[in-house]
Formats: structure tokens, C-alpha cells, sequence
């Protein structure tokens, strides 16, 4: 029963992979992104998906970051 549950989670994981994968190259048109002072950038659409999702991941372990460097209150497993 366990490795037949392997297989199914690994399956979607597949089918997950494969529907983001065809998702991205579907979407990779140029847009370009303005920021103030007149500058803006080029790039494809899931370039800048891809640097948005990477900060996003930055900041909420920049966040989570003083919880796990707390000194003390630390329970030892039992």
C-alpha cells in the first residue's frame, strides 16, 4: 500500500510539473515592466514570475529567520 501511494504521489507530481512546464512556455512572451524615472525592463513573462516567486521565497526566510536564531526556548525532544 505505501509504495503503491509512492507511485500515485510521484504521478502527480508529473502531471503538476508538465501543466506549470507547458503553462510557463505558453506565457513566454516579452512584457516590459516600468519603474519610476523612466527606466524599464524587458523580459519574458515567466522570467519575471520566476523573480517574483524567488523574492517572495527570500523574504518569508528573511522573516522565519529570527524564529529559528531565537536563543533559548528551545524544548529538547522527549
Amino acid at each position: 500500500m505505501n509504495t503503491l501511494l509512492r507511485i500515485l504521489v510521484w504521478f502527480l507530481r508529473a502531471i503538476v510539473f508538465v501543466g506549470l512546464f507547458g503553462l510557463a512556455i505558453k506565457n513566454s512572451g516579452p512584457i516590459e515592466l516600468r519603474f519610476f524615472f523612466e527606466r524599464a525592463w524587458n523580459a519574458p513573462l515567466s522570467v519575471v514570475i520566476l523573480a517574483v516567486f524567488a523574492a517572495g521565497v527570500a523574504v518569508g526566510l528573511t522573516a522565519a529567520l529570527g524564529v529559528f536564531l531565537r536563543p533559548g526556548k528551545h524544548q529538547e525532544p522527549h
